[in-house]
This record gives C-alpha cells, sequence and structure tokens, in this order.
C-alpha cells in the first residue's frame, strides 16, 4: 500500500476518533471542568513520554499563546458538549476561520482577499441558524460557550503560525498542561464512576494524545485538499455517534446551519489547496 493511501486511511480514522470525543464526553458523569482537566493530564503524560526526546519549549510570546489558545479551544468545548448539543459545539467551533480571516491581517499581516469576505458571511448565516431552534437556557449559554470555542481555535491557529517554523506539538503539551492545572481542582467536587474513568482514559491517551502524532504522520503525506476533505469527517460524524449512542438530536435549523458551515469551510479550502498544488514543481522522471 502506497504512504498516499495509507495516510488517507490513517487520517479519516483519526478524523473518527476525534469525533468520538462528544459522545464519551456525554457518557462521562462528572464536572466539566473535571472531565478536561483529567483528560488533559492523560493526554499531556502521554505526549511527554512519546516525545521526550524532541520536545523543545521556547515559552515565546506566540508559543504561550498557542498554547493559551488551545487551553480555552479544550475547557470550552467540554463546557459547549454538556451545556448543548454535540453538534452545535462541534459545528460553531468550525467558525474558527472567520476570526482567522478578520484578525490575521492585523497580526500576521496577511491580507485576506475580497472572496475570504463571502466566505464569511456563509459561516456567519449559518452560525446564525444554529440560534433559530428553540434552546433552553442551558443550551443558549452552550451555543455562546461554542463560539467561544471558535474564538480560541482562532487564537490558537494565529499564534501557530506566528511561530513560522516551530513545532506544534510544544505548544500543544504546554495548552493540555494548563488544562490541567486549572480543571484538577474541580475533581474535590466528585471523582468518575468505574466507567467514568475508562471514558477519560480513551480521551486522554488515544483521543487526544495518540491521535495527534497519527495526524502529524498523515498530514506530511497528504496534499493540503484531501486533507481538508477527509477532515470535515470530524464535524460530520460527532453529532451521528452522539444520536446513535446517546440519543441526542440536533435541531433542524442547527442541521441546516452546520450544512452551511461544512460547505463553506471546504469550498474556501478547495481554491487554496489547489493553487498550492499547482504552483508544487513537477516530479523529477527518476522520483
Amino acid at each position: 500500500m502506497q504512504d498516499t493511501t495509507k495516510a488517507a486511511l490513517l487520517l479519516a480514522a483519526t478524523a473518527l476518533i476525534w469525533s468520538s470525543g462528544g459522545l464519551a464526553i456525554k457518557l462521562i458523569e462528572l464536572h466539566p471542568m473535571a472531565i478536561t482537566g483529567l483528560r488533559s493530564a492523560l493526554a499531556a503524560a502521554t505526549l511527554a513520554a512519546l516525545l521526550r526526546d524532541r520536545l523543545s519549549f521556547s515559552l515565546s510570546r506566540a508559543q504561550l499563546g498557542a498554547a493559551l489558545g488551545y487551553a480555552g479551544l479544550l475547557i470550552s468545548n467540554v463546557a459547549a458538549t454538556k451545556l448543548t448539543t454535540s453538534a452545535n459545539a462541534i459545528l460553531l467551533a468550525y467558525t474558527a476561520p472567520i476570526y482567522v480571516a478578520l484578525l490575521a491581517p492585523l497580526f500576521l499581516g496577511e491580507r485576506t482577499r475580497r472572496s475570504d469576505w463571502l466566505f464569511i458571511a456563509l459561516t456567519m448565516g449559518g452560525m446564525i441558524l444554529f440560534f433559530m431552534d428553540k434552546l433552553s437556557t442551558a443550551g443558549l449559554w452552550g451555543n455562546i460557550i461554542a463560539i467561544g470555542t471558535g474564538m480560541s481555535y482562532a487564537a490558537f491557529t494565529l499564534c501557530m503560525r506566528a511561530q513560522k517554523s516551530a513545532s506544534p506539538v510544544e505548544s500543544v503539551v504546554l495548552g493540555h498542561a494548563l488544562t490541567a492545572v486549572l480543571g484538577l481542582p474541580f475533581l474535590l467536587q466528585g471523582l468518575p464512576s468505574a466507567e467514568g474513568w475508562f471514558g477519560l482514559l480513551y480521551l486522554g491517551i488515544f483521543q487526544q494524545g495518540m491521535s495527534l502524532l497519527l495526524y502529524v504522520w498523515c498530514i506530511k503525506r497528504l496534499g493540503a485538499l484531501p486533507a481538508i476533505l477527509i477532515l470535515t469527517l470530524e464535524p460530520i460524524f460527532n453529532p451521528v455517534l452522539v444520536a446513535l449512542g446517546y440519543g441526542e438530536l440536533p435541531g433542524p435549523w442547527a442541521m441546516v446551519g452546520g450544512t452551511v458551515v461544512i460547505l463553506a469551510i471546504t469550498l474556501r479550502g478547495i481554491p487554496g489547496a489547489l493553487r498550492a498544488k499547482a504552483a508544487r514543481p513537477a516530479p523529477l522522471p527518476s522520483e
């Protein structure tokens, strides 16, 4: 099997592993902060053990900013998943490119093209549809927190981009460590059950820890276009798994809004990936 084929299959498996996080979080009876704290403690330990000879912490502003953004992403995503539907939590997080497009010119000096504004308008329109469903007070706050997940994801992306050639792993490890410090004290409110510990071990070691290494291996062997298309499996399968395993269904307007968001992100990514592919020099006959 060629490396590209293997990478495509493993990246699809990675997306499915990531998408399983919503169901696992729903099934664990524990305070959201305790869940995210334990998950991140296990993830940080897993990554530190597997990459102990390759980690190099510069503690630059960009690295620390990325760590803070990643911690915000982790904490808000778990809280949103507990308070609103898993579909809303994951799909509203995917509005992050809106904020990147708006802030990249200011923080990175990267121009936002006029065509990007159509993408921003489509994504914002899809986001508004989430709030047209009948929501409880908790569901409303869950949606608002999920928008914060998208903002945190954008901050993480901008700070990672600012690091230029730096490895993303250090910022991820620092983000998990910070999340663990903030979340573990909430265990004083109660410990997980035996089933809860099993779910947390899965979330920390596999869903967050080892899956990152799998992603890094795959992304080096795939083009941007197949990668972005394969990774859209995460927001698609997340609510499907929750519906099958937990019986939770998103509202009709949320389903329409989610479809708009996914289509906007996919269509926005395709032209850039095609341009990058066209600009790549042709391989020599011997390659």
